[in-house]
Parts: C-alpha cells; structure tokens; sequence
C-alpha cells in the first residue's frame, strides 16, 4: 500500500453517493475538499470519526472545505449511516474498491490474528488545484476532526 502524498494530483474519480446520485471529484474544481476514507459505516468507530465532522462541519465549511466520506459500503448502508447520524456531508460508495487503491489506502491489514484486505484509515486534503496539500494519517477516530481543525487554523484557513 502506497498512499498518494503531498503534491500529487488526486486521481478523477466518479462515484456514487448516498442517494444513488454520481459524484465526481472536478464537481469540486477550485474548492477544497477533505476525502477521509474510512472502513465501514455504522461501527463504532466510523461512527464516532463522521459524528466529529458533522459536529464540527461550520467550522470546516468556514475554512472553505467540502468533505466527503468514501467506504466500500453499499449506497443503501451509506444512506442508513448517514440518516441514522443526520450526517450533514456526502458518503460515496466505492464497492470494488478502484478509488481506494487509486488513492492508496487499500490493502493488508491485520484484526484479532486475521489478515485480510481493507480500507486503511487516511484523510486527504485536496487543493483548490486538485493536488494533495495534506495527508492525515495520524489521528484516532476520537480526535480526527480536531487535527483537521488544527492544521486549517494553523495554515491560516479562515480568512
């Protein structure tokens, strides 16, 4: 697993939503957007991960970040997740996995003494010009929200 780093241009992508909708990522041309990739929706710890976006998305949207989750799951676990924890950002459905690999966040990971391949747990920020300004992959689900809030306050996000 190789993860894209600062720099690199975010590859293109079209997937779809919770509501069946297609979502592509030029649709965000000249904004910035969070891409936090998570591995399943409506466990404990995805849920405590979306509930800090969505708890904190004002002070995300101030910073002029879209944020967008991507999962393996199914549009219609997607649309129960985000129902069920009135998430306030979009989730998009990657079932055969191609955007996860594009951005390099699928492959080994090791549970209770099983292997097996999966989502690894990084967030992208992704510039006004489509390129990675930052990779956050040192967070616990707890505080996810907080390091994003911190490095966009520390990079003068906010006007």
């Amino acid at each position: 697993m190789k993860a894209l780093k600062v720099g690199d241009t975010a590859p293109k992508f079209i997937l779809p939503d919770q509501d069946g909708e297609k979502v592509k990522l030029i649709d965000f041309k000249g904004q910035r957007v969070l891409i936090y990739f998570y591995p399943k929706a409506m466990t404990p710890g995805c849920t405590i991960q979306a509930c800090g976006l969505r708890d904190n998305m004002e002070e995300i949207k101030k910073a002029g970040v879209e944020v967008i989750g991507i999962s393996t799951d199914n549009k219609e676990k997607l649309l129960l997740f985000a129902e069920k924890e009135v998430l306030n950002f979009t989730l998009l459905s990657d079932v055969d996995h191609k955007v996860c690999e594009q951005f390099g966040v699928w492959g080994e990971k090791t549970f209770m003494g099983k292997t097996y391949n999966g989502i690894h747990r990084v967030s992208f920020l992704i510039d006004n010009d489509g390129k990675v300004e930052k990779v956050f992959d040192k967070f616990k689900t707890s505080n996810h929200h907080s390091i994003i809030l911190e490095y966009l306050k520390n990079h003068d996000c906010f006007g």
